[in-house]
């Protein structure tokens, strides 16, 4: 089957899910609510993608009403230090799941990479949508790839996943910080502040930036994040009707994938304050699962993988992280507790 004739049955059968799940909610005794308001932080990426989840929900349930509550949270505030010094990136989350809790939002819309391993008691993630390109991008005004920048160039990232692995391959360039959204990031490089930065791709393409991108790094040269190009809707607990709302917004084989690596980071301690990643895709059935732990200078990295079945994913994790650590990635985890250079 050609790539058009794969997409357009992956779209009937979507649609031909959505019309049964809308049939099922008619003929049952199911009300659906008049209002669905959603948080958000008030970033143009972060409020892209709550708008596209209430383009969605809108086509889904278009008596409901949906709004969106943008906020601003403590890691939107902060733009002067690294998010490992200050707590990490549920800086981004914990004042949307407030919101959630007080009633004054019904639903949070999160980036699955931003969303700390372990979801607060009372919280839970209603639905994990369709992944967008996972990969980081390499941009730059001057230079066409990594390889071609010269020595001392200065490249820019807010995370230690890429610093450590930049250093590792490219020990003879500079490895600079750099905070804020994408906007604010693309602007620093423009002034000439950095050579090139590196940035996710998902939120150049959803921001209609992919003409940014001068080059896509590969899963070799840069591991992404965990959950890495797909949203999380999350809600509370006690509103398992919001759950079920939720499930035609869900991906089944991106959940599958994002589990197996939120599994491993969850286990090997995985933050921004560690440089680890993990990625999984799935190819004719066979999820291939990855994932490394590093020292911020990038001079010691552990990797490894595995190959099984998508449906064995999370336990696939499991022993990924198992065979991590056989290898020495808790030395290096308890090595980073103990100091302070983090970024």
């Amino acid at each position: 089957m050609t790539q058009v004739g794969a997409g357009h049955a992956r779209m009937v059968a979507v649609e031909k899910f959505c019309n049964s799940f809308i049939l099922i909610f008619m003929s049952s005794s199911f009300i659906l609510p008049k209002k669905i308001i959603i948080a958000s932080r008030k970033s143009l990426l972060a409020m892209w993608q709550a708008e596209f989840i209430q383009q969605r929900l809108t086509e889904l349930y278009p008596q409901t009403e949906i709004s969106i509550l943008g906020m601003t949270t403590r890691g939107d505030q902060i733009l002067d230090t690294s998010l490992s010094k200050i707590g990490g990136k549920g800086l981004f989350i914990k004042e949307l799941e407030q919101a959630l809790a007080d009633g004054r939002a019904d639903i949070a819309v999160h980036s699955m990479k931003d969303m700390p391993m372990n979801i607060p008691e009372g919280f839970v993630l209603a639905a994990i949508t369709e992944r967008e390109d996972p990969r980081d991008a390499f941009v730059s005004n001057q230079y066409n790839s990594l390889e071609m920048l010269p020595a001392d160039s200065i490249v820019g990232t807010s995370s230690l996943r890429r610093e450590s692995q930049l250093r590792a391959q490219f020990p003879h360039l500079q490895v600079q910080p750099l905070r804020g959204n994408v906007q604010t990031r693309l602007s620093k490089l423009d002034e000439g502040q950095y050579a090139a930065i590196i940035l996710a791709a998902a939120g150049l393409k959803r921001l209609g930036l992919a003409d940014r991108i001068t080059s896509l790094l590969s899963a070799e040269q840069s591991l992404p994040a965990v959950g890495q190009g797909a949203l999380g809707i999350e809600c509370a607990a006690n509103r398992p009707d919001l759950v079920t709302l939720m499930q035609p917004l869900h991906h089944h084989e991106t959940a599958q994938c994002v589990k197996a690596e939120r599994t491993i980071s969850r286990i090997l301690g995985g933050s921004c304050q560690v440089p680890l990643g993990a990625f999984a895709e799935i190819t004719d059935d066979v999820l291939r699962l990855r994932g490394f732990v590093a020292t911020p200078d990038g001079k010691r990295t552990i990797k490894d993988e595995l190959s099984g079945k998508p449906e064995t994913g999370e336990q696939m994790g499991e022993q990924l992280a198992q065979q991590l650590t056989a290898q020495g990635a808790d030395k290096i985890l308890a090595a980073l507790t103990l100091t302070d250079h983090w970024e």
